[in-house]
């Protein structure tokens, strides 16, 4: 540990969570005193105590007793969010939604990640968000898109319970996030949770109405952007298209997980645990990207 550590704790012990816990325990500046579950018998909670980690089967009044943190991660549900973030902020002057809630301050890090180092509620929209809107941004910096949809392909597995539940709120939230972000007029966003076999990699497929849209400058922005995804969140950030026309761009992206437990076809447990373990790290330091 170094002087900069931060003790965090983890909110939701199922699959998000306990991805995150491991990457938390891989990060020089993050030290995770707790992981909290509202049920003893967990499967995430008994691998948490596996890999040495203190837990709590008390749910969000077990966290706050056993406060304070520098940073709570919530990786429970939107709904449950909603009803006890105001209890995490007595506890923790940061805290990282990794819900779809829609309360804290919605960011993406390659995107406003400057501005939320003094942010005290983050909201990280969703992972369908974190991997389109730093692509949608990059297009849409030179010119005013009028629509914008986005088609999310998830591999059944990583689709936990509590994601289920929330895939109202899930579309809901990423098609504010995408016009805050884009400034579009219209967005539209569907999710297919793929029961294939063998799994389909996460991916995010886009189309962007724009009139007045140059090839050249897309190709470059959107270039730009891959490079900055892959520097914070994994090599397997990869542009798989791109097709620009006259007022419309077609463009998709894969994200493949790295690790020691996930499979590569989780993308989007990666993707959305790496956006919250930089945006707690960058705290640490005082730096952004």
């Amino acid at each position: 540990m170094n002087s900069s550590t931060l003790n965090v704790a983890v909110l939701g012990a199922g699959l998000i969570g306990l991805d995150l816990v491991e990457k938390i325990k891989a990060s020089p500046y993050l030290d995770c005193r707790l992981v909290v579950g509202r049920d003893p018998k967990a499967l995430g909670l008994r691998r948490a105590a596996g890999l040495g980690l203190t837990t709590s089967a008390g749910g969000v009044a077990g966290l706050v007793d056993a406060g304070p943190f520098d940073v709570v991660f919530d990786a429970s549900s939107a709904a449950a969010h909603t009803a006890h973030w105001s209890d995490l902020s007595t506890v923790a002057p940061l805290i990282v939604d990794l819900t779809p809630s829609s309360i804290g301050t919605p960011v993406v890090p390659a995107v406003n990640g400057a501005d939320a180092l003094d942010c005290g509620h983050i909201n990280l929209i969703s992972c369908g968000g974190q991997a389109s809107i730093p692509l949608l941004h990059a297009v849409t910096r030179d010119v005013a898109a009028t629509y914008i949809e986005v088609v999310t392909t998830v591999a059944s597995p990583t689709v936990g319970r509590a994601t289920r539940l929330n895939l109202d709120e899930y579309i809901a939230t990423t098609q504010a996030a995408i016009r805050t972000f884009t400034g579009a007029a219209q967005a539209k966003v569907l999710v297919n949770i793929s029961p294939a076999d063998p799994p389909p990699p996460f991916r995010v497929a886009m189309t962007v109405q724009a009139p007045g849209v140059d090839p050249a400058r897309v190709h470059a922005a959107l270039k730009d952007a891959e490079q900055q995804a892959q520097a914070w969140c994994t090599p397997g950030f990869t542009i798989t298209s791109c097709h620009v026309t006259d007022g419309q761009v077609t463009v998709a992206a894969e994200v493949t997980a790295t690790g020691t437990r996930l499979p590569a076809h989780a993308g989007n447990l990666h993707l959305i645990n790496a956006a919250a373990v930089l945006l707690a790290e960058q705290r640490a330091t005082g730096k952004a990207l």
